[in-house]
Protein backbone atom coordinates (compact mmCIF):
# COMPACT_ATOMS: atom_id res chain seq x y z
CA UNK A 1 0.00 0.00 0.00
CA UNK A 2 1.18 3.55 -0.71
CA UNK A 3 1.51 6.34 1.82
CA UNK A 4 -1.95 7.70 1.00
CA UNK A 5 -3.64 4.42 1.96
CA UNK A 6 -1.61 4.25 5.15
CA UNK A 7 -2.65 7.80 6.03
CA UNK A 8 -6.31 6.93 5.48
CA UNK A 9 -6.08 3.90 7.78
CA UNK A 10 -4.20 5.87 10.43
CA UNK A 11 -6.77 8.68 10.35
CA UNK A 12 -9.69 6.25 10.56
CA UNK A 13 -8.19 4.55 13.59
CA UNK A 14 -7.52 7.87 15.34
CA UNK A 15 -11.06 9.11 14.71
CA UNK A 16 -12.94 5.86 15.38
CA UNK A 17 -14.98 5.67 18.58
CA UNK A 18 -14.78 1.89 18.61
CA UNK A 19 -12.01 -0.57 17.68
CA UNK A 20 -11.83 -1.35 13.96
CA UNK A 21 -11.41 -4.84 12.52
CA UNK A 22 -9.54 -5.59 9.30
CA UNK A 23 -12.94 -6.06 7.64
CA UNK A 24 -13.99 -2.57 8.82
CA UNK A 25 -10.83 -1.04 7.38
CA UNK A 26 -11.32 -2.66 3.97
CA UNK A 27 -14.56 -0.68 3.62
CA UNK A 28 -12.52 2.54 3.62
CA UNK A 29 -11.48 1.88 0.03
CA UNK A 30 -13.52 1.57 -3.15
CA UNK A 31 -11.04 -0.82 -4.70
CA UNK A 32 -10.45 -4.35 -3.47
CA UNK A 33 -7.85 -4.47 -0.73
CA UNK A 34 -6.28 -7.67 0.52
CA UNK A 35 -6.58 -8.23 4.28
CA UNK A 36 -2.92 -9.23 4.50
CA UNK A 37 -1.93 -5.81 3.12
CA UNK A 38 -4.00 -4.07 5.78
CA UNK A 39 -2.43 -6.17 8.52
CA UNK A 40 1.02 -5.19 7.24
CA UNK A 41 0.04 -1.52 7.39
CA UNK A 42 -1.27 -1.94 10.94
CA UNK A 43 2.03 -3.47 12.03
CA UNK A 44 3.91 -0.63 10.32
CA UNK A 45 1.76 1.95 12.13
CA UNK A 46 2.28 0.14 15.40
CA UNK A 47 6.02 0.43 14.93
CA UNK A 48 5.83 4.06 13.80
CA UNK A 49 4.06 5.01 17.05
CA UNK A 50 6.29 2.97 19.38
CA UNK A 51 8.01 6.04 20.87
CA UNK A 52 4.94 8.30 21.16
CA UNK A 53 2.40 8.92 23.89
CA UNK A 54 -0.23 6.98 21.95
CA UNK A 55 0.03 3.36 20.88
CA UNK A 56 -1.82 1.18 18.38
CA UNK A 57 -2.98 -2.03 20.05
CA UNK A 58 -4.75 -5.17 18.86
CA UNK A 59 -7.54 -6.17 21.24
CA UNK A 60 -10.41 -8.64 21.20
CA UNK A 61 -12.72 -6.55 19.02
CA UNK A 62 -10.17 -5.03 16.66
CA UNK A 63 -7.46 -2.35 16.51
CA UNK A 64 -7.47 0.98 18.33
CA UNK A 65 -5.23 3.84 19.40
CA UNK A 66 -4.97 4.48 23.15
CA UNK A 67 -2.76 6.46 25.50
CA UNK A 68 0.19 4.68 27.05
CA UNK A 69 0.21 3.86 30.75
CA UNK A 70 3.10 6.24 31.26
CA UNK A 71 0.84 9.10 30.17
CA UNK A 72 -2.01 8.32 32.55
CA UNK A 73 -0.69 10.31 35.51
CA UNK A 74 -0.62 13.45 33.34
CA UNK A 75 -3.99 12.86 31.68
CA UNK A 76 -5.60 12.28 35.08
CA UNK A 77 -4.81 15.89 35.97
CA UNK A 78 -7.36 17.00 33.39
CA UNK A 79 -10.13 15.40 35.44
CA UNK A 80 -10.24 16.21 39.19
CA UNK A 81 -12.36 13.15 40.01
CA UNK A 82 -10.53 10.25 41.59
CA UNK A 83 -10.97 6.96 39.70
CA UNK A 84 -13.64 4.78 41.35
CA UNK A 85 -12.40 1.72 43.17
CA UNK A 86 -13.64 -1.84 43.55
CA UNK A 87 -13.30 -3.84 46.74
CA UNK A 88 -11.10 -6.86 47.21
CA UNK A 89 -14.08 -9.22 46.95
CA UNK A 90 -15.16 -7.78 43.59
CA UNK A 91 -11.66 -8.06 42.16
CA UNK A 92 -11.19 -11.57 43.55
CA UNK A 93 -14.49 -12.68 42.05
CA UNK A 94 -13.55 -11.20 38.68
CA UNK A 95 -10.14 -12.89 38.81
CA UNK A 96 -11.66 -16.29 39.63
CA UNK A 97 -14.08 -16.02 36.72
CA UNK A 98 -11.31 -14.89 34.37
CA UNK A 99 -8.93 -17.72 35.24
CA UNK A 100 -11.41 -20.55 35.98
CA UNK A 101 -14.18 -19.88 33.47
CA UNK A 102 -16.73 -21.17 32.92
CA UNK A 103 -17.46 -21.26 36.64
CA UNK A 104 -20.60 -21.31 38.78
CA UNK A 105 -21.33 -18.98 41.65
CA UNK A 106 -21.06 -21.91 44.06
CA UNK A 107 -17.57 -22.71 42.75
CA UNK A 108 -16.54 -19.09 43.22
CA UNK A 109 -17.78 -19.23 46.83
CA UNK A 110 -15.85 -22.45 47.44
CA UNK A 111 -12.62 -20.85 46.21
CA UNK A 112 -13.08 -17.59 48.14
CA UNK A 113 -14.36 -19.24 51.32
CA UNK A 114 -17.32 -16.85 51.70
CA UNK A 115 -20.64 -16.45 49.93
CA UNK A 116 -20.65 -14.11 46.94
CA UNK A 117 -23.26 -11.42 47.36
CA UNK A 118 -25.68 -10.63 44.54
CA UNK A 119 -24.37 -7.06 44.59
CA UNK A 120 -20.88 -8.25 43.60
CA UNK A 121 -22.18 -10.20 40.63
CA UNK A 122 -24.44 -7.32 39.59
CA UNK A 123 -21.52 -4.90 39.56
CA UNK A 124 -19.54 -7.17 37.26
CA UNK A 125 -22.50 -7.83 34.97
CA UNK A 126 -23.50 -4.15 34.82
CA UNK A 127 -19.93 -3.24 33.92
CA UNK A 128 -20.15 -5.72 31.06
CA UNK A 129 -17.21 -7.80 32.28
CA UNK A 130 -19.01 -11.10 32.98
CA UNK A 131 -22.07 -12.89 31.68
CA UNK A 132 -23.89 -16.22 32.00
CA UNK A 133 -22.99 -18.35 28.97
CA UNK A 134 -24.87 -21.50 29.93
CA UNK A 135 -25.93 -23.76 32.78
CA UNK A 136 -24.09 -26.61 34.48
CA UNK A 137 -25.87 -29.97 34.20
CA UNK A 138 -26.22 -30.59 37.91
CA UNK A 139 -28.83 -30.03 40.62
CA UNK A 140 -30.45 -26.64 40.12
CA UNK A 141 -28.62 -26.08 36.80
CA UNK A 142 -26.60 -23.11 38.13
CA UNK A 143 -25.44 -20.47 35.67
CA UNK A 144 -21.93 -20.66 34.25
CA UNK A 145 -20.11 -17.32 34.35
CA UNK A 146 -17.46 -16.23 31.87
CA UNK A 147 -15.79 -12.98 30.90
CA UNK A 148 -16.85 -10.92 27.89
CA UNK A 149 -15.12 -9.21 24.98
CA UNK A 150 -15.75 -5.95 26.84
CA UNK A 151 -13.58 -7.30 29.67
CA UNK A 152 -10.78 -8.08 27.22
CA UNK A 153 -11.10 -4.66 25.57
CA UNK A 154 -10.97 -2.82 28.89
CA UNK A 155 -7.80 -4.69 29.80
CA UNK A 156 -6.35 -4.17 26.30
CA UNK A 157 -6.13 -7.91 25.72
CA UNK A 158 -6.55 -9.80 22.46
CA UNK A 159 -7.76 -13.06 24.03
CA UNK A 160 -7.83 -14.97 27.32
CA UNK A 161 -4.41 -16.41 26.60
CA UNK A 162 -3.08 -12.86 26.97
CA UNK A 163 -4.03 -12.72 30.65
CA UNK A 164 -1.07 -12.31 33.04
CA UNK A 165 0.46 -15.66 33.96
CA UNK A 166 -0.32 -16.43 37.58
CA UNK A 167 2.64 -16.76 39.90
CA UNK A 168 0.28 -17.45 42.80
CA UNK A 169 -3.05 -19.26 42.48
CA UNK A 170 -4.60 -17.28 45.35
CA UNK A 171 -7.60 -15.18 44.24
CA UNK A 172 -6.08 -11.95 45.56
CA UNK A 173 -2.83 -12.51 43.68
CA UNK A 174 -4.84 -13.00 40.49
CA UNK A 175 -6.85 -9.84 41.22
CA UNK A 176 -3.66 -7.82 41.62
CA UNK A 177 -2.31 -9.05 38.31
CA UNK A 178 -5.51 -8.06 36.52
CA UNK A 179 -4.96 -4.51 37.74
CA UNK A 180 -1.89 -4.15 35.56
CA UNK A 181 -4.06 -3.28 32.55
CA UNK A 182 -6.22 -0.27 31.74
CA UNK A 183 -9.58 -0.24 33.50
CA UNK A 184 -12.24 2.46 33.71
CA UNK A 185 -14.12 1.79 36.92
CA UNK A 186 -17.85 2.24 37.51
CA UNK A 187 -18.24 5.22 39.86
CA UNK A 188 -21.43 3.75 41.38
CA UNK A 189 -19.60 0.64 42.62
CA UNK A 190 -18.65 1.77 46.11
CA UNK A 191 -20.33 -0.72 48.47
CA UNK A 192 -20.52 -4.48 48.54
CA UNK A 193 -22.20 -7.06 50.77
CA UNK A 194 -20.28 -9.94 52.31
CA UNK A 195 -22.10 -12.90 53.83
CA UNK A 196 -20.18 -14.70 56.58
CA UNK A 197 -20.83 -18.46 56.84
CA UNK A 198 -20.36 -20.79 59.79
CA UNK A 199 -18.88 -24.31 59.62
CA UNK A 200 -22.19 -25.69 58.37
CA UNK A 201 -22.42 -23.14 55.58
CA UNK A 202 -25.15 -21.14 57.33
CA UNK A 203 -25.28 -17.36 57.18
CA UNK A 204 -23.96 -15.68 60.33
CA UNK A 205 -24.30 -11.99 59.60
CA UNK A 206 -24.52 -9.63 56.67
CA UNK A 207 -22.75 -6.29 56.62
CA UNK A 208 -22.03 -3.46 54.17
CA UNK A 209 -18.74 -1.67 54.06
CA UNK A 210 -17.16 1.27 52.28
CA UNK A 211 -14.49 0.79 49.70
CA UNK A 212 -10.83 1.15 50.57
CA UNK A 213 -9.14 4.51 50.29
CA UNK A 214 -6.35 2.80 48.37
CA UNK A 215 -6.77 3.05 44.62
CA UNK A 216 -6.88 0.25 42.08
CA UNK A 217 -4.98 1.97 39.29
CA UNK A 218 -4.08 1.04 35.76
CA UNK A 219 -0.53 0.18 36.79
CA UNK A 220 -1.04 -1.87 39.93
CA UNK A 221 -4.05 -2.97 41.94
CA UNK A 222 -4.03 -1.69 45.49
CA UNK A 223 -6.52 -3.30 47.89
CA UNK A 224 -7.19 -3.43 51.57
CA UNK A 225 -8.51 -6.03 53.94
CA UNK A 226 -12.30 -6.22 54.16
CA UNK A 227 -13.92 -4.56 57.15
CA UNK A 228 -13.55 -6.85 60.21
CA UNK A 229 -16.63 -8.29 61.86
CA UNK A 230 -14.99 -7.75 65.21
CA UNK A 231 -11.74 -6.11 66.19
CA UNK A 232 -9.78 -9.37 65.95
CA UNK A 233 -11.72 -11.29 63.26
CA UNK A 234 -11.90 -10.69 59.50
CA UNK A 235 -15.03 -11.09 57.40
CA UNK A 236 -13.25 -13.33 54.91
CA UNK A 237 -12.73 -16.09 57.50
CA UNK A 238 -12.63 -19.47 55.68
CA UNK A 239 -15.61 -21.75 55.98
Amino acid sequence: MDDHHKRVIETALLCAQEPLTVADITRLFAEDVVGAEIEDVLLDLQQAWHDKGMELVHIATGWRFQSRLSMREYLDRLTPEKPPRYSRAVMETLAIIAYRQPVTRGEIEEIRGVAVSSNVMKQLEDRGWVEVIGHKETIGRPGLYATTKQFLDDLSLTNLQSLPILEDAAPMAAAEQLGQAVMEFDASATVETVIELDENGQEIIQIDFEETTEEITIEITETTEEVPLESEDKTDEPK
